[in-house]
């Protein structure tokens, strides 16, 4: 009896522990998410990119939003898999916001992509940046293709010489520990003749 009773203390003990981890990260996510807004905000009224805090390695580049799947995020510099845990982030093998060419952002599939599973083709999706001199830009898309690729399969990834908005995230969406594929979004602008 005392070995049942001293293992049930230790089984509340280890969850215990376990829901306060998942707290913690919890309201760490949140924190960060607000200090990322902030971040924006003061890029905008600078024009020049504001880490979100004193000792982070990226930034806010732009705001990413699919208005209907109600999907509104912050873009962070450098997909690496540390910038990744707090936002969708711009693959630098990709074009920068603005240029021509084809832009690349990165998410995990878990979180900051996981709406991407209920993207459709034509859905419009919004990008803004700040271009360094402050002024806001936006350029809008329109999907043009879904694909499940394999992880070396990089066609839609490729630059392209025509402006492109192109999202990848590990494929099948959810908490599985195995996912094999790659879900590729591609979205060509509205108007690829110029900015709105």
């Amino acid at each position: 009896m005392k070995g049942v009773r001293l293992l049930a203390i230790l089984m509340l003990i280890a969850g215990a522990g376990f829901e306060g981890r998942n707290l913690y990260l919890h309201a760490k996510a949140r924190l960060a998410g607000i200090l990322i807004r902030q971040a924006w905000e003061r890029s905008l009224k600078t024009g020049k990119p504001q880490p979100p805090w004193s000792w982070a390695d990226t930034h806010p580049v732009a705001r990413l939003r699919i208005p209907r799947l109600g999907y509104d995020e912050f873009v962070l510099e450098g997909a690496t898999p540390r910038t990744l845990a707090f936002g969708p982030a711009r693959m630098q093998s990709g074009a920068c916001m603005g240029e021509p060419g084809n832009i690349v952002l990165a998410g995990h599939r878990t979180s900051w992509f996981r709406r991407l599973e209920h993207i459709e083709q034509g859905d419009r999706i919004e990008l803004e940046w700040f271009d360094g001199h402050g002024a806001d830009q936006r350029r809008i898309y329109t999907v043009e293709a879904i694909r499940i690729a394999g992880p070396k399969d990089a066609a839609l990834l490729s630059s392209t010489p025509q402006d492109a908005l192109t999202m990848i995230t590990c494929y099948p969406f959810g908490r599985s520990p195995y996912s094999p594929q790659r879900f590729i979004v591609r979205a060509a602008p509205m108007d690829s003749g110029r900015q709105i």
